[in-house]
């Protein structure tokens, strides 16, 4: 039997315990990289997305929040002390390393409400797609509504706020397009 299917038994598991426990027992096995802890964290993450594949590797300090709308795929490393927030939804496909420091946001604030302080105005949803092959670097951001194409280089300190095609290096604040992979 492999390890990731005792792991995603172990989740199946725990899909029927609440989902604070969950979340706190997540919170307790988030402080070291120990292998048991890195397991843990794998057959937690299982109860609480909607999809996950194999291999997939969550570093120490990885906050996730909302992750009942994440889809992450096979071979994906998400480094520490990373943010994630699905409340909008968000796809992560096969081969994609997202390094230290880094941040994916799934919505954003309105301020069109001047009766109210902008902190209470409504918040939309926004769907990011991270597609196959793709390293996000260390201390990027990711903001709603954004697709990354596969075979994709997002560059340390970007902020991505647009799409970037297939095959390209983006980086910058915003983010743009540099130069095609492989030139």
């Amino acid at each position: 039997m492999n390890k990731y299917r005792v792991l995603r038994n172990l989740g199946n598991i725990l899909k029927l315990m609440p989902k604070q426990f969950k979340e706190l027992l997540y919170e307790i096995n988030t402080s070291t990289n120990l292998k048991i802890q890195i397991a843990i964290r794998y057959a937690i993450l299982s109860s609480l997305v909607n999809e996950i594949g194999n291999n997939v590797y969550v570093g120490k300090n990885v906050s996730l929040k909302n992750m009942e709308k994440v889809c992450i795929g096979n071979n994906v490393s998400i480094h520490d002390l990373s943010y994630i927030d699905g409340f909008g939804g968000l796809e992560i496909g096969n081969n994609v390393s997202i390094a230290h420091s880094s941040t994916i946001i799934t919505a954003n604030h309105t301020w069109n409400n001047t009766n109210i302080p902008i902190k209470y105005n409504k918040v939309i949803k926004g769907k990011v797609e991270i597609s196959d092959d793709v390293w996000i670097g260390c201390g990027v951001r990711i903001l709603s509504n954004v697709k990354i194409e596969k075979r994709t280089v997002v560059a340390a300190g970007a902020v991505v706020n647009s799409d970037l095609e297939t095959g390209w290096l983006g980086a910058g604040v915003p983010m743009r397009k540099i130069k095609k992979i492989g030139d």
